[in-house]
């Protein structure tokens, strides 16, 4: 029985010493009904599309009245609708070197009722720079003058026939980011033994870069 006992005086002590650890590491237990709370945040960007280089005109079309006629030529004029280049890209996204121009090229005159059309050479302008911005960088095109004038400068007598320029840059990365804005001074110059008719022509702009 001594020994019994013995051993059971040791089981009693092992199991005392496995109950120790196990009940200093029960967790705490909340009380009934309490709460608490875990705030959640998350900071979200807007989306940036990338950016675009375009052209607006203010208006599809332009009436030229007579003004300023002599005896030996018969002029109209009106005045180009307002043309805006706006650039929405950021620095970066312009390739490097890049320059972009707005060029004008007109039709010949037909007239309504079969007169014979009026050469697109006898239609010239005198570019406008509205707003420019501040740096100086966007400029407008020369006087291109028609083919009933003298020169202004070797070769700018022939009229809207081809690609003439209305208005530029040489460098579109530091003129980006902002909006730019043109106009004209249209004229039509014809000869005094012109038909009486209503003529028309397309003026197509064309924005490159």
């Amino acid at each position: 029985m001594s020994r019994r006992r013995n051993g059971l005086v040791a089981a009693g002590a092992a199991a005392a010493v496995l109950a120790g650890p196990i009940a200093l590491q029960s967790p705490a237990l909340a009380a009934p009904g309490d709460s608490d709370d875990v705030r959640v945040t998350v900071d979200i960007e807007e989306i940036r599309e990338p950016g675009v280089l375009a052209m607006s005109i203010a208006a599809d079309s332009v009436a030229l009245a007579e003004n300023g006629s002599t005896l030996l030529v018969r002029q109209f004029t009106g005045t180009l609708p307002t043309v805006t280049v706006t650039d929405t890209r950021i620095a970066e996204e312009v390739p490097d070197g890049a320059a972009w121009a707005v060029l004008g090229s007109a039709t010949d005159f037909v007239g309504d009722a079969g007169q014979a059309p009026i050469s697109a050479g006898h239609l010239g302008w005198t570019p406008n720079l509205v707003d420019g911005g501040e740096t100086g960088l966007v400029t407008e095109g020369e006087e291109v003058v028609t083919v009933l004038d003298e020169p202004t400068q070797p070769g700018n007598n022939v009229g809207l026939v081809d690609q003439e320029l209305l208005v530029s840059t040489f460098d579109s990365e530091a003129v980006a980011g902002d909006s730019y804005s043109v106009n004209a001074n249209l004229f039509l110059r014809a000869p005094v033994d012109v038909a009486a008719g209503s003529y028309t022509s397309t003026l197509t702009l064309s924005l490159f870069e």
